[in-house]
């Protein structure tokens, strides 16, 4: 018999973490810092604790889908807060929670001598919560909420150091970005409630066959397939896909640990999370899963050229994390959602490692960002050295690591497509091993292996020291509170692929929350077929393109910038023209800057000029003010004071009414006069 899941229980999940972050927020001052940290880590361990309680339970068969609390009821219409849990919720719940409890644990030694302490605490622990309310929604009203809540405080920690000018940039430019995304999202919500007449999902996957059935208002367009790609533009936001993208790399000016939270588990793969819960919308639209498909694949192909040239640590972990959510989507658009949410899981765990283990690198390095001022790292920061490389192995699918069993079954399953778009996917997908595996590991051997250059600084920042006789310090490995959560995060980025991806796949884990047609869409199927077994796969995979792709892009790397780095430098000469392309990030923010801003500004400045200024302004509200002020002027007028002019109006107005009173009478006479 499967276990009973309790409402009471399942209320403290997202609870803990919030009754943390009100404290630490509100009495922050009065706990101290000690208490700050203690109060936000007790609340996320936690919902972390219960999280794997309800996944023990969920893997045992129990499932809970019920409303909390009733907000309103309009006309019909229930505004509830409702959770469902199935296995992809207790997934999500557990990896958040982690990854989540590793941040604010390394948070105490990277963040021990900011002044906003406190505050960065309450912020990062109201995310959890934010992100705990919006996996575990059982309609849409929640799941917008949570959508919303996790993209304001976004907004607070990317600009965390507001007196920081590209701090601030970067947040404005990550909450515009995010509001393009999230005007599609509630869109699609909108014609989903329009059409189906419920925010619940049951009900609405319920009436789904129905639902295929309607035409989009004034057109020959599919109102589901609407509905999808509008959905999936909010996605395309919050997921940091081409082309609202640009919003993630500038996110890295707020403190290391938020991009491991934001950027690895938790909002950037709200979008994933929310097509994979859409699933039986999504499957009943080809048009939009090859919609899907191919912004999935150029997301996760022309970002991936982007970490090539980045000298940024945090800038190629970010576009990175953009080219592995190209993966996901890619997933998403073959129908195997399954492989999508599994990467997703396993890119949490090593892409967390790797965003944490940069910010150990940054601290070892007297917060000096540029790997070309690096080198030789290894003897110096040894758990950050071995914790990385098993990261960058994870990354770039090594067999056997966690991310190769999901990143080979993507590959894998975008080859068993039929959509018009797979030729394409396919390609992006398996270029991307090689290119994947090249940035990765020119990150690594810049950082940790080579001559030690951090002494001179070829490439010196702004707030480096240039006197030549100011003191030098070597590098040093980080405190334990920051080594510490970088071992944790090392063990699911080796193992957490080889232990779950049956169940997960295969298994009957994710049976009642994914729905898959697989008369037209059989990814999964073949999938499955092909499947004998972890261990069985991952030898399989070292005689498979992928594995050679992945091991020719290590070598390139050790070769370019370990033995003849003056090779790099040559090429970037040569193709000068195609380097300054990627630099300028192919102009995406040039042409936002200069262009739609600029058409924005002109519209802005119409519609004020035009709209505010000349109708609301000049003729509502002044006009109308006119109008009065002249008809006053008539009207005063008549009022002389003179007793005789009143007299000769009301003698007027007495004949008046009596003509009118008369004139049935005085017509037919009147007519016969004229007659003669």
């Amino acid at each position: 018999m499967s276990a009973q899941l309790s409402s009471n229980l399942l209320l403290a999940v997202p609870l803990a973490p919030l009754a943390g972050s009100i404290l630490a927020g509100l009495f922050g001052k009065t706990v101290g810092r000690r208490g700050s940290h203690v109060l936000t880590i007790l609340g996320v361990l936690i919902a972390f604790i219960i999280s794997v309680s309800v996944m023990m339970d969920v893997a045992a068969g129990a499932r809970y889908n019920q409303t909390i609390y009733e907000w309103m009821n309009v006309g019909g219409l229930k505004m509830e807060v409702g959770f469902l849990i199935d296995g992809l919720t207790a997934m999500m719940m557990c990896v958040v929670t982690f990854v989540s409890l590793m941040v604010h644990i390394y948070t105490i030694g990277y963040m021990e001598e900011d002044p906003g302490y406190q505050r960065f605490f309450s912020y990062i622990s109201l995310f959890t919560f934010s992100m705990l309310m919006l996996v575990m929604s059982n309609n849409f009203l929640q799941l917008f909420f949570g959508w919303e809540a996790v993209g304001l405080v976004s907004y607070l920690l990317i600009g965390f150091w507001f007196k920081k000018p590209t701090a601030i940039f970067a947040n404005m430019k990550a909450f515009l970005v995010n509001r393009v995304g999230d005007f599609g999202f509630i869109l699609g919500i909108g014609l989903i409630l329009a059409f189906g007449g419920s925010l619940n999902y049951a009900e609405v996957f319920a009436k789904s066959d129905e639902l295929s059935k309607f035409v989009f208002p004034g057109s020959d367009w599919n109102m589901l397939t609407v509905a999808c790609i509008c959905l999936f533009i909010g996605a395309m936001g919050k997921s940091a896909q081409f082309p609202l993208h640009v919003w993630l790399p500038d996110s890295m000016e707020g403190p290391t640990p938020i991009s491991a939270l934001i950027h690895a588990a938790t909002m950037v793969t709200a979008g994933i999370f929310m097509v994979t819960r859409m699933s039986p919308l999504f499957e009943l639209s080809d048009v939009a899963l090859n919609f899907v498909l191919v912004i999935g694949a150029i997301t996760a192909l022309f970002m991936g050229f982007l970490g090539i040239i980045q000298n940024d640590i945090k800038r190629v972990v970010a576009y990175s994390t953009l080219s592995q959510l190209g993966y996901m989507t890619v997933a998403l658009g073959v129908s195997a959602y399954n492989v999508a949410v599994f990467h997703l899981m396993t890119h949490a765990f090593f892409k967390a490692l790797l965003f944490l283990a940069a910010g150990s690198v940054i601290i070892g390095m007297h917060h000096d960002q540029d790997i070309r001022n690096m080198g030789g790292l290894r003897k110096y920061m040894p758990l950050t050295w071995i914790t990385s490389l098993l990261g960058s192995l994870a990354l770039i699918g090594t067999p056997f690591f966690a991310g190769f069993y999901s990143k080979d079954s993507i590959i894998e399953a975008v080859a068993a497509s039929h959509l018009p778009g797979a030729g394409f996917a396919q390609f992006a997908v398996i270029a991307g091993v090689f290119v994947t595996a090249f940035y990765s590991f020119r990150m690594y051997f810049l950082v940790f292996h080579g001559k030690e250059r951090f002494h001179h600084k070829p490439f010196p920042g702004e707030h480096d020291h240039h006197d030549e006789h100011a003191e030098h310090h070597d590098p040093h490995e980080s405190p334990w509170v920051v080594t510490a959560p970088l071992l944790l995060l090392a063990i699911p980025s080796v193992v957490i692929g080889f232990l779950t991806i049956q169940p997960m796949l295969f298994g009957d884990l994710m049976k009642d929350s994914i729905i898959v047609n697989g008369h037209a869409h059989h990814a999964m199927e073949e999938l499955a077929h092909e499947f004998h077994g972890a261990t069985a796969m991952a030898l399989h995979a070292f005689g498979t393109l992928p594995f050679w792709l992945a091991l020719a892009g290590v070598a390139v790397s050790y070769f370019f910038y370990m033995v003849k780095p003056e090779i790099p430098a040559a090429i970037a000469r040569t193709c000068s023209p195609i380097v300054r392309i990627l630099e300028n990030k192919y102009y995406m923010d040039w042409f936002n800057e200069n262009v739609l801003s600029a058409g924005a500004r002109m519209l802005g400045n119409g519609l004020w000029k035009g709209g505010d200024v000349a109708l609301i302004d000049g003729a509502l509200v002044n006009g109308s003010a006119n109008a009065v002020g002249s008809f006053a002027g008539v009207v005063r007028r008549m009022q002389t004071g003179l007793l005789s002019w009143y007299a000769l109006v009301m003698v007027l107005g007495i004949f008046g009414l009596m003509t009118w009173q008369l004139w049935p009478f005085l017509r037919p006479v009147l007519q016969s006069l004229l007659a003669f």
